[in-house]
């Protein structure tokens, strides 16, 4: 299987356990706003490897995680419906990883490896 350009994987900061079953979507910034370019849903792990193409252009890229349906399933209330992740990526790096860490009140990331 190969691995996409974009790979991501959420914990819930709460439970200590990754997110499963979240959707995300992969959208690139073009003239014309935002495109979508791949969608996936979490595995058991949390993770998403197959989310998008296996190389991009540079440019400025959007993760939008639907959290709420996770939220939703595990019967606890969240302030954040959903979380949107803007960065900036180069076609020079053989990878992006970007994490999620996730609670019904906050939410951090950061570029992993």
């Amino acid at each position: 299987m190969s691995v996409s350009f974009i790979t991501t994987h959420i914990l819930d900061t709460t439970t200590g356990k990754p997110a499963s079953g979240v959707p995300v979507a992969l959208l690139a910034k073009n003239s014309d706003g935002w495109e979508t370019i791949g969608e996936s849903v979490t595995d058991a792990d949390g993770r998403v490897k197959d989310l998008g193409p296996e190389a991009l252009e540079t440019g400025t890229y959007r993760l939008e995680f639907q959290t709420a349906s996770y939220f939703k399933a595990l019967g606890t209330e969240t302030f954040f419906p959903e979380v949107v992740l803007t960065f900036s990526a180069s076609a020079d790096e053989a990878h992006y990883h970007v994490p999620l860490l996730l609670s019904p009140f906050s939410f951090s990331s950061y570029r992993g490896s």
